[in-house]
């Protein structure tokens, strides 16, 4: 088995997982060895005021300074940190990427919404190659949403909204986003029958939960409603305690489950699979897929030249579009 760490700077939390890959029959292993989880709120500097405060920036690079030292115990062959929506939006993004490299020695990618979608559908789940339903992917962040149509085992349209539970809970959502996102959705699965959505994310992980949703089956929409709307009818506290949520979860899941909501029942899927997995875990395949690439080239270098016996044409499908 092989060990790697990947590094996820929402707008909502910090999140380290340190994991170890190994090839199977029937494809590869992921195993997690350990998950942490910071609930920083970047998101909250970054929408309201456009800049990571410097008392967020301080907390972040002490977070990262702590990732670096126990990565460094675990002893990963490569390491990958990505910064989404809070750190695109704040204007000295880039600046405490640079404090954080100096002071934790931790390269910070800050990736936007097409390359966030794609590292979150690398945890592929069965239904995205299925020939009979068409599966509509929805991760739910602190800032943004990425929703990635599939069918047939190929991406059909993929786009992100700034629409996010940070924003949604500080009314920094803006009409004209939610109007897009509806007709956007409307669009692209018109013609696609039936479709059903795939969760990411930390909120819908807690509503699955909630719903009583066992791993490798789904829960209706009308369940996700119910338990939204029961979690609706109590004060925060209370809803804490009644709900056993954290309290950076509890403000934000209201919130969370009215996008997966709209975004259902724009998309027409009347059920939802939540595998439990987020951008982290595709981070992880993607250093996988990286190093096996690596070696790979290496190995051809150092065989013999064989003369072809015929020039031949070779395609290659890029990984963007098809899924094997």
């Amino acid at each position: 088995m092989t060990k790697y760490a990947a590094i996820d700077i929402g707008s909502n939390a910090v999140r380290l997982l340190l994991a170890m890959v190994s090839k199977e029959e029937f494809g590869l292993r992921v195993k997690k060895i350990s998950w942490m989880r910071m609930p920083i709120r970047l998101g909250e500097d970054a929408f309201l005021q456009g800049v990571i405060s410097d008392e967020r920036a301080c907390k972040l690079t002490k977070t990262m300074n702590g990732f670096a030292k126990l990565i460094d115990a675990y002893q990963p062959v490569a390491v990958k940190a990505c910064a989404t929506s809070a750190m695109r939006t704040a204007k000295n993004g880039r600046q405490v990427c640079r404090r954080i490299k100096e002071q934790a020695g931790i390269d910070i990618e800050i990736i936007n919404g097409r390359q966030e979608a794609r590292y979150l559908f690398q945890n592929r789940h069965k239904i995205m190659t299925s020939s009979e339903k068409a599966a509509l992917f929805v991760d739910v962040g602190g800032g943004s949403t990425e929703i990635t149509l599939f069918c047939d085992g190929r991406v059909q349209a993929s786009r992100s909204f700034n629409l996010g539970t940070i924003r949604l809970l500080n009314n920094r959502a803006r009409q004209q986003d939610w109007d897009i996102m509806k007709s956007w959705l409307k669009k692209i699965t018109r013609g696609h029958e039936p479709v059903e959505a795939i969760g990411s994310g930390g909120n819908i992980n807690k509503l699955f939960k909630l719903a009583k949703g066992r791993p490798g089956t789904w829960v209706k929409l009308k369940k996700i409603k119910k338990i939204r709307d029961e979690l609706a009818d109590y004060a925060l506290e209370e809803r804490m305690k009644r709900f056993n949520l954290k309290p950076d979860r509890a403000d934000v899941i209201i919130p969370g489950a009215r996008i997966y909501i709209k975004a259902m029942t724009w998309g027409r899927c009347e059920k939802i699979h939540v595998p439990m997995q987020g951008l982290a875990d595709g981070m992880i395949r993607v250093l996988h897929d990286q190093r096996m690439q690596v070696k790979s080239m290496e190995k051809h270098m150092h065989a013999p030249t064989i003369e072809p016996v015929q020039d031949e044409a070779i395609v290659i499908e890029g990984p963007d579009y098809r899924i094997v």
